[in-house]
């Protein structure tokens, strides 16, 4: 597991980018923490990183974004959801086989219907307003074999 720790919106949108930076095409990314934790501004700045040029907005009505970008970022809000059976019907699997990057808000509340295989980054507040902690881990392959990479990459913002 990786602790981190970000200052600011900002802050939290460029550690994303570093995250986005190990990124390939396929790879699943669950986001948790509270409501207003940071986990659509941390999407914002994977995005960016990625190379999306439109605003990266929450998908909460909409349940799914599609956004083009030199790796197709598949943008998933779980929140809305009332079953796990919902996400089976939406066809979450054959979404998540196009190519594309998939990033899930509130993620950890659909992982038993998900591939065993991801990234998960739990946003956590922080002791003053904008502060957010963060803590990343891998599940299965192929994130686990990118974790140094990953803490190099996040060194900047690792709790020591």
């Amino acid at each position: 597991m990786i602790e981190a720790s970000t200052k600011s919106a900002d802050d939290t949108r460029e550690l994303a980018a570093q995250v986005a930076g190990l990124a390939r095409p396929g790879d699943l990314v669950l986001l948790a923490g509270d409501m207003g934790a940071g986990k659509t501004t941390f999407t914002q700045g994977f995005g960016r990183a990625l190379g999306v040029v439109e605003q990266v907005t929450s998908p909460t009505f909409t349940l799914v974004r599609t956004y083009e970008a030199r790796i197709p970022l598949l943008h998933v809000d779980a929140y809305r959801l009332d079953s796990l059976q919902e996400v089976i019907d939406l066809g979450m699997h054959e979404l998540l086989d196009e190519g594309a990057v998939a990033l899930i808000e509130w993620g950890d509340i659909i992982a038993p219907v998900l591939p065993t295989d991801f990234l998960e980054i739990r946003l956590e507040f922080g002791d003053a307003d904008d502060d957010r902690r963060l803590r990343l881990r891998s599940v299965g392959q192929p994130w686990s074999t990118r974790m140094a990479a990953l803490r190099t990459a996040l060194d900047r913002w690792r709790a020591q």
